[in-house]
């Protein structure tokens, strides 16, 4: 029997910087839950019990379960990658330390501390609004994916040529400590 598993294209990245601009609206307007784990591949076994030694054809397919993404009331998507052992989630006001990647829609990376092998510290109240809002749904040792929407991000004001405006942002942040 051969099992089928994916790999999350990684995200999770931060620019410290003041974001107080609004973006246009945004055409992510869905709060629903995007979890369609009701994928039906056909297993149909056809009756000989002979197996049969062709390549690609290993039988019945056995699919893991996608992790469940999650949707707030602001539009952050956000995905529970690893559960840590931490009790505490910081607060906006709080200083955390996390190793983070940050990549655009089309997996552009712009920006990751696990490149650089050296994780970052920062104010959470200091950071984009996506950031603050989804680092604040974790606690010590979590490992989330977020999607972060324009309006949560940059919006129209980037303040990078590598992310163009208007982006929505993916970023996957593990935290590591809260001071």
């Amino acid at each position: 029997m051969k099992t089928i598993s994916f790999a999350l294209a990684g995200a999770a990245a931060l620019f410290v910087a003041a974001c107080d601009s609004k973006s246009d609206t945004s055409s992510n307007t869905s709060t629903s839950d995007s979890t369609s784990g009701s994928s039906t591949a056909g297993s149909s076994h056809e009756g000989s019990g002979a197996e049969e030694s062709k390549p690609g054809k290993t039988g019945p397919r056995e699919e893991k379960a996608k992790p469940e993404q999650k949707t707030t009331s602001s539009g952050l998507k956000y995905t529970v990658l690893k559960k840590g052992t931490g009790n505490v989630n910081p607060k906006a006001s709080d200083t955390v330390t996390v190793h983070y990647h940050g990549t655009l829609l089309n997996g552009t990376v712009f920006d990751s501390s696990v490149d650089r092998a050296e994780p970052a510290s920062f104010p959470l109240n200091r950071v984009i609004p996506g950031w603050t809002e989804g680092v604040q749904l974790m606690v010590v040792g979590d490992k989330f994916k977020f999607e972060v929407p324009a309006n949560l991000a940059y919006g129209p004001q980037s303040p990078t040529p590598a992310i163009p405006p208007n982006s929505t942002l993916v970023f996957e942040v593990e935290l590591l400590g809260i001071q």
